[in-house]
């Protein structure tokens, strides 16, 4: 089996007991075990949990600086758009979010939780402008928080009917509807 192949059952594995059991109550020997490979190949493709809890955390965090890249970049945006494009961020990462909800503590001793927070951070700023009121950077958190929330507690809706419904109620969250 190619090492890529493995690497990435072992994530997918790990991602899955996370999720219902939590990062530290979960056992490296337990996921090899649940591969039907030894500790010490898995230990070959991570050397530790934290390695593989960050390797999991990876694609979101990369997306997630694509994503506000983009819209920096792209200077003046429309609040509806990027809006529905934090949506899609979150909902793509649905997964990865729940775990990362459960498992705060844990992310904040890897680090992770203070790059998310700047990120909504400074699209806060763009939405309501770096000198906004108390009372509309209030509303940017309300209506962000509440947007990414959206996409993993109503999981079971599909995104194209999830997302108009959510940005809407985030744009109203803004007085912007």
């Amino acid at each position: 089996m190619a090492r890529g192949n493995t690497r990435e059952r072992i994530q997918q594995v790990a991602k899955e007991l996370f999720i219902a059991q939590g990062v530290q109550r979960t056992s490296l020997q337990e996921i090899a075990d649940r591969l039907g490979i030894t500790k010490p190949a898995l230990y070959y493709h991570f050397d530790s949990r934290e390695e593989l809890v960050r390797s999991i955390i990876v694609p979101l965090l990369d997306d997630g600086r694509d994503y506000l890249a983009t819209v920096e970049t792209d200077g003046e945006t429309d609040a509806r758009a990027l809006l529905g494009g934090f949506f899609d961020f979150h909902y793509k990462h649905r997964d990865i979010l729940m775990l990362a909800v459960r498992e705060m503590t844990t992310l904040a001793d890897l680090g992770l939780l203070e790059t998310v927070t700047s990120w909504r951070e400074r699209l806060g700023e763009l939405l309501v402008g770096e000198d906004a009121s108390l009372a509309a950077r209030v509303r940017a958190v309300v209506a962000l928080g509440g947007l990414a929330d959206c996409a993993w507690a109503f999981s079971d809706v599909p995104a194209d009917e999830l997302r108009p419904v959510a940005v809407d109620a985030a744009l109203s969250t803004l007085g912007l509807s």
